[in-house]
């Protein structure tokens, strides 16, 4: 079952690249002019927390060393980086609370 997860995982990662082809932005990437366009106003905390948020790869650009990667490269790696980052969080999330948990039961 891990393996087709994981499968699975990689062929959205590869398959990223074609919101390149897509017009205008991807949905949840709008920075404050974008919202403001659309909206009519900057919603507060975005315009609070956009002061000191960075992203990982701005715009999907990935530089090693001397080399950028292409485009579609930089959405793959972001991709996959993105993919790898979510599930180590979630695997110390369930350790803490598996480990959280066997300590209450030890203790009752």
């Amino acid at each position: 079952m891990y393996k087709r997860f994981w499968l699975a995982l990689l062929a959205l990662a590869l398959l990223s690249p074609l919101g390149l082809i897509a017009d205008g932005t991807a949905w949840g990437e709008w920075d404050g002019k974008e919202l403001q366009s659309s909206l009519g106003f900057v919603p507060e905390g975005i315009e609070h927390f956009s002061q000191w948020q960075q992203a990982l790869f701005p715009d999907y650009t990935v530089s090693i060393g001397r080399m950028a990667l292409s485009q579609a490269a930089g959405y793959v790696f972001s991709a996959v980086v993105g993919s790898v980052l979510i599930y180590a969080i979630s695997m110390l999330i369930t350790k803490f609370m598996l480990r959280h948990k066997n300590k209450t039961v030890i203790n009752e």
